[in-house]
């Protein structure tokens, strides 16, 4: 049995996620191959070649996946995926973008978000926005997973030697090409990725109060996020959205900040490590599955915490 796992990098650099399905394609079993796709990525290559739970590292240095778009990407994997009992890839906006594209060429179905491995053929993933855990068996030839990271720990990066074997297909679909792209810059730590999250809600009132979240971010070395509520409202942009329709994390420590506690904020952050809610309302829904909670007004509770730091 031999597991395809997809890369997700950024021609620089492995990023976490991968690690982490790489703990994913372990529980199952077989030997793990890594597949790198982009261009002018040999550098990510040599460093999937290290990781010691990767018995080979699958090249495509190639112009067609520098952006990685998902039409090239699912031919690629199709292209790949003879000898494969299964094909797993991070639940990033990636993964989830050429994964279905790939099921639907190869006529096979997808299980998104697994969050564990019962068996090679029995998964676990949330549904109804996490309130209730579905056992998945499925009886596909080969099986097509996304892995949420935040259910597995990551696997170690260093100590393995792996052979690197340069992928000679070009699939280029010839449907979409790269534009352009608008990367929000901060020296704050990227939010899938920090130990600890500061975020608020609809109870900040409007865009200026999350000043107050950023000086206390700055101080514990934390990263930003924020509620569905408060992005529609137009408090802060869209890419700080944790929960169900946004980013799901699970630092060591969230501190959510006037977020009530709705179903789909909950689905994004309810497996961090110690969660610390500070609220005025002491019947929202938050101080359920927080470890600490503050019933108090966050505009004079913020100050008083930055200032204790």
């Amino acid at each position: 049995m031999t597991i395809l796992v997809i890369a997700e990098h950024d021609n620089q650099a492995l990023k976490p996620a991968t690690l982490n399905t790489l703990a994913a394609a372990q529980q199952i079993g077989g030997d793990i191959e890594l597949l790198v796709a982009g261009h002018n990525c040999q550098t990510v290559a040599d460093a999937a070649a290290a990781i010691p739970s990767v018995s080979k590292v699958l090249l495509a240095d190639n112009a067609a996946y520098e952006h990685q778009l998902a039409e090239n990407v699912s031919k690629l994997i199709v292209a790949l995926v003879s000898g494969h009992s299964h094909v797993l890839a991070p639940a990033t906006t990636n993964g989830k973008n050429f994964l279905p594209r790939a099921a639907a060429l190869l006529d096979v179905n997808q299980l998104s978000d697994v969050i564990a491995v019962e068996s090679a053929d029995t998964f676990q993933r949330p549904i109804y926005a996490g309130n209730a855990i579905a056992t998945v068996k499925t009886e596909d030839t080969v099986k097509l997973l996304t892995i949420r990271g935040t259910a597995f720990d990551a696997v170690a990066d260093t100590g393995g030697s792996a052979a690197v074997e340069a992928v000679s297909e070009v699939c280029d679909a010839g449907t979409s090409s790269f534009v352009g792209e608008e990367l929000a810059k901060s020296d704050r730590p990227e939010l899938t990725a920090a130990s600890i999250i500061v975020s608020g809600g609809r109870g900040m009132g409007n865009g200026d109060n999350f000043e107050m979240l950023y000086g206390l971010a700055d101080k514990l070395g934390a990263a930003v996020g924020a509620s569905r509520a408060a992005v529609d409202a137009g408090f802060v942009p869209n890419d700080m959205q944790v929960g169900q329709t946004g980013k799901v994390v699970a630092p060591d420590l969230y501190i959510a900040v006037g977020i009530s506690g709705a179903i789909q904020h909950l689905a994004g952050m309810k497996d961090s490590k110690v969660i610390v809610a500070i609220n005025k309302d002491e019947e929202a829904p938050i101080f359920s599955v927080a470890d600490y909670g503050l019933v108090a007004d966050l505009f004079e509770a913020v100050p008083e915490l930055s200032g204790q730091i």
